[in-house]
Order: C-alpha cells, then structure tokens, then sequence
C-alpha cells in the first residue's frame, strides 16, 4: 500500500466522517482513521487503518499522521458537558493541525459550521471561528466546509424532530419558528470533502444543501412526511428549553441547549449562498418516511 497517497479521517467510524472514508475507499485512496472508538463499525470498516486519537501526546498524534496525504478533520463536540467540552475540543484541535504540520500533512479538509465568529457570544460558533482563524495563519494548504445541519444516515436534529412528532400530540418551537436553516446530506458533504482534499487551493466554503426551510416550515415538511402532521405552537424559548430538558432527562439525552436555542433563533444556522449539496430534504424525508424518527438518536449514547 503506498503510505505517500494515504488520506485521514477523525472519527471514521462516527457519523459524517465515516461518509467521508467510505467515499475515498470508493476512489481507492487508503484511509486511515484517528479515532477512540471502534464500537460502531460497518462492512467497510476492516479496511480502514485504525490509530488512537492522542491529543494529550503531541509525539504519538504527529506519529499516528505519518504518511498521511490529507486530514479530513470532523472532531469536535456537540456542546458542554461533564466528559467534554468546548473548551478542551479547541485546544485539541490545535494539538492536530500543529501535528499535521509536524508530519507533513499537504493539506487539511475541516469541518466548520455556517457563520462562526471569533465575537459570538456563543462558544460553539466562536470556538470554531477560532479554529478556522489558527488553520489560515499554520501555513498548511486548506479547505474550510461550513455546513449548517446534516440529514441523512444516523443524524441527531432532525430524525429526533420526527421522533416527537411520532409521539406527541403537539410540537413546539421557540418563539415564532421563522428563523431559516439549509440542511445538506451528510454524503453530500462528504462527496464536497473529498472533492476539496483532492485540490490544492486554499477554501473557504458554506456547505450548503438546496433548500431553505424556515424552522417552523422544516417540522411541517417532517411531519406530512412520515405522516405525523401535529399542531406547531410557538413557545418562550425558556419554556421550549425547559421541556426539551425534561424530555432529556427521561431518555437520559441532552436534546437541546440555551446555545443551540440562541444560534438557531439568531438564523446562524442560514446562509445566502450557491448551494453545493443536490439532495432535496423534502425528496428525502418522503422517501425515508417509514425510518425516519422510528427511533431516537442520543448523543450521549453516540459518545
């Protein structure tokens, strides 16, 4: 196998980054993962090389890069907890461009999210800006993708929209719901990903799919589609926060945060852009109308 063509993913066996490896095992660039799990792994997994993700040994994550081509880097985390955080996820990912470096990585593909800025008062978007800033000035080729939500496959947000609407009678949303967000499939991100790995010009990209749904109008097309339309009522958002928090406690889940509340009602998660996914959400939500939300997805549980 020649080491000098081999390509990275963080988190391979996770969700948009196992998208990403199965798309270049497709191409036939061998892959390597980072991870600290190997508990979820499909047909496709016993081909892909497995290293630890040591970001408290700078020596070991520079040596688990060695060889590697590119670095598709998907890790961070979702929001504060008390096995993780925003906080510890930067510095960690500091640690890995720092060793991209060090091991000669040509160019790295990292995963951002739409409108982050070093002057949010948000940690998740801030955080972010932080790091896309840190990669610009390391001196490594890059692309930055800037995704709003991900639908398709094993998402959170969405399938778990359609979980409640399956279960309860009402649906609320916070405030009046006309905050906009542009969903793309997770193997759209993934085709853009490794369409980006292959050039050599540095990127900044919104990773957007075609469609803009206002949040309001996102839970109706859910609803009609899995056949599960409820009334939508407007909420306080400290009110939507508290039920959220109650239904969490009973699937032992974090389902929403105060942040995740503040970023979606500021329509951080909307961009004016051309739109690089092609799957329609609403074709999508039809089409998968019987698994769509059959199920709860935790993150907890993921993690």
């Amino acid at each position: 196998m020649d080491s000098g063509n081999r390509h990275a993913v963080t988190g391979a066996f996770g969700y948009s980054g196992r998208y990403i490896a199965q798309r270049l095992l497709a191409t036939g660039v061998p892959v390597r993962t980072l991870t600290n799990s190997s508990r979820h792994r499909g047909p496709c997994d016993a081909r892909i090389e497995v290293w630890p993700l040591r970001f408290d040994d700078l020596e070991a994550l520079t040596e688990s890069l060695s060889g590697v081509e590119v670095l598709y880097n998907t890790y961070w985390v979702r929001f504060n907890h008390r096995r993780f955080r925003h906080a510890t996820a930067v510095e960690n990912t500091l640690r890995l461009f720092t060793a991209a470096r060090r091991a000669g990585v040509r160019r790295v593909v990292h995963v951002s999210i739409t409108n982050p800025s070093e002057h949010s008062p948000l940690e998740y978007f801030r955080g972010k800006a932080v790091l896309e800033l840190a990669l610009r000035d390391s001196g490594l080729s890059y692309a930055i993708l800037r995704p709003a939500v991900l639908f398709g496959g094993a998402d959170i947000l969405l399938n778990n929209i359609a979980w409640m609407l399956r279960r309860f009678p009402v649906f609320g949303v916070f405030g009046d719901g006309s905050y906009r967000l542009r969903p793309i499939h997770v193997d759209d991100l993934a085709q853009v990903a490794v369409v980006q790995g292959a050039n050599t010009t540095n990127a900044v990209l919104d990773a957007v799919g075609p469609e803009s749904f206002s949040y309001r109008e996102l839970v109706s097309v859910i609803g009609q589609a899995i056949g599960f339309s409820r009334p939508i009522v407007s909420l306080p958002p400290w009110l939507g926060y508290t039920v959220g928090k109650l239904i969490g406690l009973a699937l032992r889940d974090i389902v929403v945060t105060r942040e995740e509340i503040a970023g979606l009602m500021s329509g951080l998660l909307h961009v004016d852009a051309e739109p690089l996914g092609t799957t329609s959400f609403r074709e999508w939500a039809r089409a998968h109308r019987d698994s769509l939300g059959r199920h709860y997805a935790s993150e907890l549980a993921r993690r």
